[in-house]
């Protein structure tokens, strides 16, 4: 320090170089004489050259004493000029307490902490006072004694802030017994400011009556986050502050696990409010990847929110099995599960129809559920990627109906019974069944049953050693009605019945709501081991995976952190045995916060501790190292120097400047866009044929048929669709084009409502992509109609054995068909156009197989049963294409067996039900109730 100025030097001894100066000058005077400019002729070059002494001319004052000023500089930057270096806290003789808070809020400060510290711990070792050095953070464990200051000053930089509150009443014992010991000549706390509510006050009053007590306060406190919240619309955290930080707005950002930035949000404090909120406004995708949420710029543990499973929105897929024209909203089987699904998840419905295509997509949107409603039989290349999602931690909830009863695939978690495809495979009752209770061992445990729910049908389980071990809810007779197993890292789920009201009740319930809550607060959560090595049941417990500390920085566990048991987890606080941070293992882990929903942060009041105590404030000055000042000062005037030498030297008159233009031509530039321009019109001047088949079958109606390969067959077909195409011009008001035909593999089948199908033998069978695309074609409301061509050939009274039935059986055995039966005399086809009974072709012995309609739809005060849609499939062989088959001059191809006019006749009105039916659907069950609708409303 010099005299009275806050002024001090780090190296001092170099300021002797100031005496160096008078030589400075005497060197820095003298300055070589401006150049001579002669002119180099060649001829005079001896000539001219004088032979002279010149003398060294002198350096302007000015110069000198600018270099002069420059070397002091320098001399005094060298020895590191530090401006107003603090003064150490006073303290008073005997031993020295110096207690100094550690928690968390002591981060934000915890430098001026660290260094008002030291000072006062110099001053103490100048004044060889032994000093009782204690962290409000480090409980119980210290050494209570009195010891040099050297050695506190050791721990002391052992020292860092904690992920947790300063524990200060863990400091009673060991303070009361230190001051039987010694009792202390003064008391210095370097507190955090911020108040907690234990007797550490009450004991250190009781201590030091009559000892001065000095608390320094005036660090900033760190903000805080708590009540982290995620509802359907937004991930929402609250923002605290200690009263006395004026902090208005706080910028909080969510990361992800590998610490990218996802969003931000801000957080303003209305008025003297100590609390604000955050919101973060992300699509549910986005919420789910958020592993962190913490305040920017905020380097303590309480400014952080951790993230776990627990916090995030299950995204749930839903597929029907359904048709797409019967997905309307009360006959949906999905519209109770997204009305029960929506409080607490995040819905996601395939644009695609096609399932091969629609799985795939799902599971890439990052599912966590997928429920598949009546999805009987699944292709195997979809039921593989699927298996592999469940193995990988996907949920896999699948709901029964008749497309299930008909068979399914691997992907489910018991073995069905079979069932007859026309019965549907389910089981009926005199009376209907309730649910039983939940068993113990159900995720559906503790939820009440109620008395209302009924179940009419179901599908069954085989019944097996394992299937009580699988089975989540059972109905009063002990068959079950909610089964389930683990695949891998995920499960498998299956409802027995439908997830409508057409089997039972139970959608319509709030226990449904509550089962499907349960499935998926399981869902995506690792496994706790249930038994220990030796066999006995183990206890669920938590290892420390990844603690936070003070900064709110993640890092390794310390080997005194003790994992927490999972039934206690719940309940616990961040403390020194369980700092804040992951526990559990990199497949599943749970995640404590500092902070709970109802802490705060209050001011600390030392009121407790009597007239002997006093506050002070920490020193509100840094010093400031001046090095960088002086150093810049040096360069700017060694720049000031060189400039006046060029000036002195004549460098302006030997500038001379000389400007040339360069002119740079572009060119290629127009050529190229020339070159591009033409390429793109020769591509816009592209057309596409299936453009202009599309355009086709579009702009008019047409019937299709499928090529077989076979020359003979598709000939047949197309005129048995041409006549049938003129049958329909003359007696109806449809009007089609010419037939098309259709390759099953390539061509769009969405245009055509009825496709023909004529089964050859010889024809191979369809791959897994068009079998896909079959399916999707029935599952938005296409028809097909297959044709084995093969019924003189068989049975009388079903299919046989014929090359042509076993093929179609190939063709079938992957599609998800669904239950089928003859068409019945109530079903919508015999009243379709005309009125009919039965449905011949060539051949009259076939029955036309169609989807089973439900008992229920069946009144008997009713003309006819009323689907609600198109069956997807039919199935005949009676070989349609054959009689309706026309030569161009008019005449019939192939005669009838038997040789009978009328039955070609009823040939031709089948085939024009068959169309009228597949384009209108349901219309004429409607229509026939005309009469009594009209009936009623006359009345």
């Amino acid at each position: 320090m010099f005299a009275s100025l806050p002024l001090t030097f780090t190296a001092p001894w170099i300021l002797a170089a100031l005496a160096l100066l008078p030589v400075i000058w005497w060197l820095l005077r003298l300055t070589p004489p401006r150049p001579r400019q002669v002119a180099f002729p060649p001829t005079r070059l001896l000539i001219d050259i004088d032979e002279h002494d010149e003398t060294p001319q002198r350096s302007p004052w000015w110069l000198t004493l600018l270099r002069l000023l420059l070397a002091a500089i320098l001399i005094i930057a060298l020895a590191g000029p530090v401006w107003r270096a603090q003064e150490p806290v006073a303290s008073r003789d005997g031993v020295l307490w110096l207690l100094i808070d550690n928690g968390w809020t002591s981060a934000e400060g915890w430098s001026d902490q660290v260094r008002t510290a030291e000072q006062i711990l110099a001053e103490a070792e100048q004044n060889s006072q032994p000093v009782l050095f204690a962290a409000t953070a480090e409980g119980p464990g210290q050494a209570f004694v009195p010891e040099s200051s050297a050695a506190a000053l050791e721990k002391l930089r052992a020292l860092d802030p904690r992920p947790y509150p300063p524990l200060r009443s863990e400091l009673n014992i060991g303070l009361r017994k230190a001051a039987q010991e010694t009792p202390p000549g003064a008391v210095v706390w370097l507190s955090d400011g911020t108040h907690t509510v234990d007797p550490f006050l009450e004991t250190l009053a009781a201590l030091t009556e009559g000892i001065p007590v000095t608390v320094l306060t005036g660090l900033e406190t760190p903000l805080g986050l708590k009540g982290l919240a995620n509802d359907t619309e937004a991930l929402s955290v609250d923002v605290v502050r200690h009263p006395d930080n004026q902090t208005k707005t706080a910028n909080v950002r969510a990361l992800d696990l590998k610490g990218l930035v996802l969003a931000e949000a801000t957080a303003t404090f209305a008025g003297d409010e100590l609390q604000a909120e955050a919101r973060f406004e992300l699509p549910s995708e986005l919420r789910n990847d958020i592993a962190r949420v913490e305040i920017t710029g905020e380097l303590a543990a309480g400014a952080v929110q951790l993230v776990d499973d627990s916090w995030r929105r299950r995204t749930v897929g839903l597929i029907s099995g359904q048709s797409g024209d019967l997905d309307q909203p009360l006959l949906s089987p999905l519209y109770y599960l997204e009305r029960a699904l929506a409080p607490f998840s995040d819905i996601r419905r395939p644009r695609d129809s096609d399932i091969a295509v629609a799985v795939p997509a799902l599971i890439d949107q990052g599912i966590s559920v997928m429920i598949l409603a009546d999805v009987g039989r699944l292709p195997d290349t979809t039921a593989g990627v699927l298996a592999e999602w469940v193995r990988s931690g996907g949920t896999l909830v699948r709901f029964a109906g008749p497309r299930t009863a008909g068979g399914t695939d691997e992907l489910i978690p018991v073995s069905l019974r079979a069932g007859d495809r026309s019965l549907g495979g389910s089981l009926s009752w005199k009376q209907p069944q309730h649910l039983a209770p939940f068993p113990e061992t159900s995720p559906f445990s503790g939820l009440k049953v109620p008395g209302e729910v009924t179940v009419t049908r179901q599908v069954l389980a085989e019944p097996t050693s394992d299937l009580p071990k699988r089975t989540w809810a059972m109905l009063e007779d002990g068959t079950p009605l909610v089964t389930a197993t683990q695949s891998g890292a995920g499960s498998l789920v299956l409802f027995h019945v439908t997830a409508d009201s057409t089997w039972s009740n139970l959608p319509l319930s709030g226990v449904f709501l509550n089962m499907l809550r349960r499935i998926l607060s399981v869902s995506n959560v690792a496994q706790a081991s249930e038994t220990a090595e030796d066999g006995q049941a183990a206890r669920s417990v938590l290892p420390p995976l990844r603690l936070l500390d003070g900064y709110g920085r993640f890092g390794s566990p310390p080997v005194d952190v003790t994992p927490v048991s999972a039934n206690e987890f719940r309940d616990a606080l961040a403390s020194r045995r369980t700092p804040p941070g992951l526990y559990g293992t990199e497949d599943g882990f749970r995640a404590l916060n500092l902070m709970r929903p109802d802490d705060s942060l209050q001011p600390l009041n030392i009121d407790t501790l009597g007239p002997d105590a006093e506050t002070a404030p920490y020193p509100a000055s840094d010093p400031l190292d001046l090095r960088a000042v002086f150093f810049t000062l040096v360069f700017l005037l060694m720049i000031l120097d060189a400039v006046a030498v060029f000036f002195l030297a004549g460098g302006i008159s030997r500038m001379r400047l000389r400007s040339r233009m360069a002119s740079v031509a572009a060119v290629a530039l127009t050529a190229t866009l020339l070159a591009f321009g033409a390429d793109l019109n020769s591509a816009k001047a592209q057309s596409s044929s299936d453009d202009l088949r599309a355009l086709e079958a579009t702009l008019q109606t047409r019937l299709a048929y499928v090529l077989t390969g076979s020359p003979e067959v598709d000939d047949a077909s197309a005129a048995g669709l041409s006549g049938l195409s003129q049958f329909l011009a003359e007696r109806t008001a449809l009007e089609p084009g010419e037939p098309v035909a259709i390759d099953i593999a390539r061509d769009e089948l969405s245009y055509y409502s009825l496709l023909y199908w004529p089964i050859d033998p010889a024809a191979d069978k369809p791959s897994d992509r068009t079998i896909a695309r079959i399916d999707t074609f029935m599952r938005n409301g296409g028809t097909i109609l297959f044709d084995t061509r093969d019924h003189i050939n068989a049975s009388t009274t079903g299919f046989g054995s014929t090359p042509a039935t076993l093929k179609l059986r190939q063709i079938l055995e992957d599609l998800d068909v669904p239950p089928l039966e003859p068409v019945p005399p109530d079903h919508v086809l015999t009243k379709a156009f005309y009125l009919l009974e039965t449905f011949p072709g060539r051949y009259a012995t076939s029955p036309l197989w169609v989807e089973s309609l439900e008992d229920i739809n069946a009144r008997g005060d009713r003309p006819v049963r009323a689907g609600d849609g198109v069956s997807p499939l039919m199935i005949t062989g009676n070989d349609f294409a054959a009689a309706w088959a026309i030569t161009p001059s008019g005449e019939f191809m192939y005669p009838t067996v038997p040789n009978n006019p009328v039955q070609r006749d009823y040939a031709f009105r089948a085939g024009v039900n068959i169309v009228m039916y597949s384009l209108t659907g349901n219309y004429k069950a409607d229509q026939v109730h005309i009469p009594a609708l009209l009936e009623r409303l006359g009345q």
